[in-house]
């Protein structure tokens, strides 16, 4: 597998052996699908904010869906050598973000996602930008 420096936050030891951005969004996309996650949206966001390229949305059918999810794709991610910068929310398991850098994931309690509306919110983004 080809593993090169991401763009976006580079710095730290071990970094350097990073999966390229597409292929690991490719990755994250088949993670999530293996398990079934629900309206898989992924939004570019590399006109919006230097934090991440993309934004990976979905929803899971319960916590411990959500769980399984996320588990997937840190274990997909993980064998090709990349590590997360952060991980949040696993305890609750409503709204658990896992930021690869480039990508971020977003895997959402389908109430929750609802309420928060990300994809309606850089859409807007977008919309102001263009």
């Amino acid at each position: 597998m080809d593993c090169t420096a991401s763009r976006r936050r580079p710095a730290g030891k071990g970094r350097e052996n990073r999966v390229k951005t597409p292929e690991k969004l490719q990755l994250i996309l088949e993670a999530l699908d293996e398990l079934k996650a629900q309206d898989i949206n992924v939004i570019e966001v590399t006109e919006q904010t230097v934090l991440t390229d993309y934004l990976v949305i979905c929803s899971g059918t319960s916590a411990t869906h959500l769980r399984a999810l996320m588990d997937r794709v840190k274990e997909r991610l993980g064998e090709c050598g990349c590590k997360g910068v952060r991980f949040e929310g696993y305890q609750a398991a409503r709204w658990i973000l896992l930021d690869y850098g480039d990508v971020v994931v977003h895997a959402f309690d389908p109430a929750e996602r609802e309420f928060y509306d990300l994809e309606a919110i850089w859409q807007k983004s977008q919309s102001a930008v263009a």
